[in-house]
């Protein structure tokens, strides 16, 4: 596959990520990337990118610089990450999503693979699975037409402790915590962030709003948004200081805040609309400011009824209005969507590849797969992303997604190619009608 069927933009992008890579190697990126666009076949393993990109008379090479490209991932995600901030208005916060994902690994011989638990279960409901765990960063954008989307930029690889005496002590891989990995992330998109001069951000699920995590992201400069326990410790404001008073000023008050006393009581109720799921809903609140230990002060803490039952929220930036909180919690399901078409779409995990370096490599490379087909459609208008014209049971209006965007620049590469070489040559109207109707069963 010629890698000058593919956008310019991915190729422009892709010579700036190659750049921080070793000279030698570096040109294999492109074609790999191309050879995971056009990839086929029921699991998109590494010998199917290499069959769809032409490169099978060289795969020992670029096996081997899968390896490479984890072990020197993170500079090439920084140039990613600065080219889709440019899709952000310039006076908006830079929004990040932060969870974790497993992917099914089969082998005992799969460095880095463990039990872990299984969030969707399934028919089987199977509790566990054997695999990967990968804490994933992405940038949340909001679409004017198809609303919030994550870009996934960064994964580290989360082993067991109980799991580290199966990868090689070459490797010298040291056992770090979930909340660790997280730490290293959200530090890494703060630095590479920071010459914006915007807020920053990060919407993380409740497993991470933790006083770790949180005590990071107060180093960094970060606001946290994310899901709050109904047992959490949560104290009043402190007294105002008195004149002449002296000492430290206290930082948490003295009354202790219980949510489910909070949530039954009928007054400071009200409802507010609020921009969720690219529509505005009325939502029956309850916010108020409290000092939570973790957070080492104020937070702005949000009640929100659902259903029959209540949810609780925080901030901490104390100052953000409930309606931004309820607003950013919401847009975090964009990475769950995301890890679905990782995994659904891109083949995540399907990769089979053993060594723990060259699944980092693999799992990075997907990801920034996924980023590039989303910042090419953006621009795009809807007729070129989907036609529903053969489908009259689906809905016309519905936003294309990403299976939708990753098979029209497929119909673009191969039109273009088309087009190229058919140049100096009149075919028969019969004949273009059919070439478009082979380009849509193919793509």
């Amino acid at each position: 596959m010629f890698v000058a069927l593919l956008p310019l933009l991915w190729q422009s992008l892709a010579a700036s990520m190659a750049s921080f890579l070793h000279q030698r190697s570096a040109w294999r990126l492109l074609p790999l990337l191309a050879g995971l666009l056009f990839a086929q076949g029921r699991r998109r393993t590494v010998t199917s990118w290499l069959r769809a990109g032409g490169l099978q008379d060289d795969f020992a090479g670029h096996y081997y610089f899968l390896g490479s490209l984890g072990r020197r991932h993170t500079l090439p995600a920084a140039i990613l990450l600065r080219h889709a901030l440019q899709l952000l208005p310039a006076d908006g916060p830079l929004v990040f999503a932060l969870d974790d994902t497993p992917t099914k690994r089969y082998g005992r011989k799969v460095q880095g693979a463990g039990v872990h638990r299984n969030p969707s279960p399934g028919p089987a409901d199977a509790p566990y699975l054997y695999g990967h765990v990968w804490v994933t960063l992405s940038l949340l954008v909001t679409h004017p037409l198809w609303g919030p989307i994550a870009l996934p930029l960064r994964a580290l690889l989360y082993v067991r402790q109980k799991d580290l005496p199966r990868v090689p002590a070459r490797y010298r891989w040291a056992f770090r915590t979930k909340l660790e990995l997280a730490g290293d992330l959200l530090s890494w998109a703060a630095g590479m962030a920071c010459f914006s001069g915007r807020r920053q951000e990060i919407v993380v699920d409740g497993a991470y709003a933790k006083k770790p995590f949180l005590r990071q992201a107060a180093q960094a400069g970060v606001v946290v948004i994310s899901r709050l326990r109904r047992d959490a410790g949560l104290r009043s404001l402190p007294r105002p200081r008195r004149s002449g008073q002296r000492g430290r000023p206290a930082i948490y008050g003295s009354a202790a805040i219980r949510l489910t006393l909070r949530a039954g009581q009928g007054r400071g109720w009200q409802t507010v609309r609020v921009r969720q799921y690219r529509e505005d809903r009325d939502k029956r609140l309850k916010s108020f400011e409290a000092t939570w230990r973790p957070a080492s002060g104020r937070i702005r803490v949000v009640l929100v009824q659902e259903g029959h039952s209540w949810l609780a929220y925080f901030s901490t930036d104390p100052a953000m209005t409930a309606e931004q909180v309820l607003t950013r919690a919401a847009d975090r399901m964009a990475i769950e969507q995301t890890f679905h078409d990782l995994k659904e779409v891109e083949g995540l995990g399907q990769a089979q590849v053993r060594d723990i370096w060259s699944n980092v490599g693999v799992t990075e490379l997907t990801l920034w797969q996924h980023t590039l087909v989303e910042l090419w459609a953006w621009d795009q208008p809807k007729e070129a992303l989907c036609d529903r014209s053969g489908s009259p049971w689906d809905d016309p209006e519905r936003r294309p997604s990403h299976a939708d965007r990753r098979k029209a620049l497929q119909r673009r590469c191969l039109e273009q190619e088309y087009q190229r070489r058919c140049q100096e040559q009149t075919l028969l109207p019969e004949m273009q009608q059919f070439v478009k109707q082979l380009l849509q069963r193919v793509a």
